[in-house]
């Protein structure tokens, strides 16, 4: 089991940006944010697998910057020309175990959470 917790969310006017960080207890094992508005399903944001390789969802590519210190055990996610649609709840996890890196059901720990709220 690795302990995740979730900072840096608020509240942010559109086109605003944020600064979302995850602390872990491990962090080689692939890791991915995650987040879920109301009325919707849990949605990947964005992913860094294994071997290091970057996936995100069409939603926020160009946008959205995942990054990684693993030194520090730490997960990032910079989030840039924010929109309303982007407010809702975001998690971050890890230990993923399938072939889809953004799919919340292949991921066996999560944090919290950390909400993101967008007004325009």
């Amino acid at each position: 089991q690795v302990q995740l917790l979730e900072s840096g969310g608020g509240s942010v006017q559109a086109g605003g940006s944020l600064r979302l960080t995850c602390r872990a207890s491990y962090s080689r094992w692939s890791m991915a944010w995650f987040r879920q508005a109301p009325g919707k399903e849990r949605e990947g944001v964005a992913a860094i697998g294994t071997d290091g390789t970057i996936t995100y969802a069409d939603s926020v590519k160009g946008r959205f910057t995942i990054t990684k210190d693993s030194a520090k055990n730490s997960l990032y996610l910079e989030m840039d020309s924010l929109r309303p649609e982007d407010t809702a709840m975001y998690n971050c996890a890890t230990r993923g175990h399938g072939g889809n890196r953004l799919d919340p059901a292949n991921y066996l720990d999560w944090g919290p959470g950390t909400q993101v709220t967008v007004s325009t």
